[in-house]
C-alpha cells in the first residue's frame, strides 16, 4: 500500500516543479532568461510531466489493487487479472504484486509464473520513462552551460 503514499506526493511534486518552471520563466519572460534558466526550466517541467504520467500509473495500480481486494459476487479470478487472452490462465491466479519500476499489476499462479495484467496504459512507462531523462539532459545541459559561463566570467 506504498502507492497510497506516492499519490499525493506524486501530486504536490507536480505542482511544486510546474509552480518552479512557469514561476522563473515567468518573471524574466522566455526571451529573456538566459540559456541556463531555460534550460534549467525546462528540466524542471519535463520532470513535473514525468511525475505526472508515474503518477497516473499509480493511480491506476490502486483501482485494479481496489478492484482485486474487492471480495463477493464476482471476485475469483481476480478481475484486473482478466486480460483478453487466454482465459485458463487466469483460473490459475493466486495472487498480485504491485511492482513500482517498471510500474505494474503483476498477477502470481499456481505454478510459481505471472504475467502483467493490463491495468497500466500501455504509454505510461515509456512516457514516464522519456519524460524523466529529457529532464536529466537538460539539467545536464543546464550544469554544462552554467560552468561554460563561470569560466567565461572568470577568464575576464
Amino acid at each position: 500500500m506504498v502507492f497510497l503514499l506516492l499519490v499525493p506526493a506524486g501530486l504536490v511534486s507536480v505542482l511544486a516543479l510546474a509552480g518552479y518552471g512557469l514561476g522563473t520563466l515567468g518573471r524574466s519572460g522566455v526571451r529573456g532568461a538566459g540559456r541556463e534558466v531555460r534550460l534549467r526550466c525546462g528540466a524542471t517541467l519535463l520532470g513535473a510531466c514525468a511525475v505526472a504520467m508515474y503518477t497516473w500509473g499509480l493511480l491506476n495500480v490502486a483501482g485494479a489493487v481496489i478492484e482485486a481486494e474487492d471480495g463477493g459476487a464476482d471476485s475469483a479470478p481476480l478481475r484486473p487479472c482478466r486480460s483478453p487472452g487466454p482465459w485458463e490462465r487466469a483460473l490459475h491466479v493466486v495472487g498480485y504484486r504491485v511492482e513500482y519500476v517498471p510500474l505494474g499489476f503483476v498477477c502470481e499462479t499456481k505454478d510459481g509464473g505471472s504475467y502483467a495484467a493490463a491495468s497500466v496504459p500501455g504509454y505510461v512507462n515509456p512516457a514516464a520513462a522519456g519524460f524523466a531523462l529529457g529532464a536529466v539532459v537538460c539539467a545536464g545541459a543546464a550544469a554544462v552551460a552554467s560552468e561554460r559561463r563561470a569560466r567565461e566570467v572568470q577568464a575576464a
